[in-house]
């Protein structure tokens, strides 16, 4: 076991994949000799050589159908797009055959690769590098779309999500990269793929979230304790498709519950898990379902965003008053 860095733990499970599987590469721009615009890939190309970690031309619609053939053609690829924004640029290849493939063939093939890609707010990019889209990918059938919050489930759920045979965006978020760590296996080990987890244990309200909201929850919950409110920490971990199993598990202790997310209010998927919860724990609700998010405007500029950002304030309060509800 080693102390990791998300970001580390990421370089970590790609290093172990490319060297259990030669069918893995790792393509995009700059992360070859340069290691990525955040150093994820440092040090892999010098390792395994221009043909498995290599860059490409600025052309996110190259990076992501080129995807497509080589995983139809028993290859394992690993595109890696700068910022999930830019995903936008090659939506064509995603949504019409990407996340159709199976379908496509009846289940006869599959089509195995996975879409690396960071997002959120809080380290002050410049614009169209921190929206959320989590949301948006979630809601295309066929993609599956997850986002670790831990150093250790960052490696184990890329393992996972590498030896899937279902296409899968893997988001990390920008401000956890180097602000969290943990201990963390330096060789394979995995993490199941859709399976949410619950991080602290309480009795009095559940507070759901997944990426940088997770840490913001977790704090909230230790505000809360100090008031004799236990909150339940759960981390979605998977957004597409979502563990409503461990979720009404905790809800149905709980009677209470909070949904938070960083993107706006109309987007990512705090909605859905909350319409979903109303029609499933609806005899055990003692409180309406609250919802935390950012406000339903474009993403600011850094200057502000620290205003625009959902915080452990935020959750904390829309906790306490579904409590005292």
């Amino acid at each position: 076991m080693s102390e990791m860095t998300l970001a580390q733990a990421v370089t970590s499970g790609l290093d172990v994949m490319l060297e259990k599987d030669e069918n893995t590469m790792i393509f995009g721009e700059d992360v070859g000799k340069n290691g990525g615009v955040f150093r994820i890939t440092d040090g892999l190309q010098a390792k395994y050589g221009t043909d498995r970690v290599f860059d490409t031309p600025l052309a996110e619609s190259g990076i992501l159908a080129m995807s497509i053939g080589l995983a139809d053609q028993g290859m394992r690829p690993l595109p890696e797009i700068q910022f999930s924004s830019f995903i936008l640029q090659g939506m064509d290849a995603v949504v019409a055959h990407i996340a159709r493939y199976r379908f496509r063939y009846a289940g006869k093939r599959h089509l195995p690769l996975t879409i690396r890609t960071p997002f959120g707010g809080g380290v002050h990019t410049p614009e169209l590098h921190s929206d959320s889209y989590e949301g948006l990918f979630a809601q295309i059938p066929g993609l599956r779309v997850v986002i670790p919050s831990s150093a250790y489930d960052a490696k184990g759920l890329l393992i996972s999500s590498i030896e899937s045979n279902d296409p899968v965006v893997f988001l990390e978020h920008l401000k956890l990269y180097r602000t969290v760590k943990g201990e963390v296996p330096e060789d394979y080990y995995t993490v199941d793929l859709d399976k949410a987890a619950v991080r602290r244990e309480g009795t009095d309200v559940t507070i759901i979230g997944y990426g940088l909201m997770v840490i913001e929850a977790e704090k909230a919950a230790e505000e809360l304790a100090k008031d004799g409110i236990s909150a339940e920490v759960i981390d979605l971990r998977t957004v597409a498709p979502i563990d409503f199993e461990t979720l009404v598990a905790s809800v149905n202790k709980t009677h209470r519950v909070v949904v938070a997310q960083e993107a706006q209010n109309i987007a990512g998927v705090g909605g859905y898990v909350a319409s979903e919860l109303g029609k499933r724990c609806f005899m055990q609700l003692d409180a309406p379902i609250a919802r935390v998010s950012g406000p339903d405007t474009t993403y600011p500029f850094g200057a502000a965003e620290s205003v625009w950002l959902p915080n452990a304030k935020d959750i904390y309060a829309a906790a306490k008053s579904a409590y005292e509800f």
